[in-house]
């Protein structure tokens, strides 16, 4: 199992990634020690997660939501939180 996820930093912007450990992944990149592009901009808050088979799918959709504009991946925040309402 492989997830993507975006993080939002605490300037506003996105961050896109993937991993097989979701929860250490987020502590990692709160600590300073995830991506270089996240380390001035903590903290970070997950705001989108995909769960995935493999990590090449993971690979693969992490290349497809980096190719999007900020808005298409902020309408992605959205799905989401209409689909865990949804199953409530």
């Amino acid at each position: 199992m492989a997830y993507v996820y975006i993080l939002e930093c605490k300037d506003g912007t996105l961050y896109t990634g993937w991993t097989t450990n979701i929860e250490e992944r987020v502590k990692k990149h709160n600590e300073g020690k995830g991506a270089k592009y996240t380390r001035g901009r903590t903290p970070v808050e997950l705001r989108y997660l995909e769960i995935l088979e493999t990590k090449q799918d993971a690979m693969r959709r992490e290349y497809e939501i980096k190719k999007l504009s900020r808005q298409d991946k902020k309408r992605l925040f959205k799905v989401e939180k209409l689909d865990n309402k949804s199953r409530n």
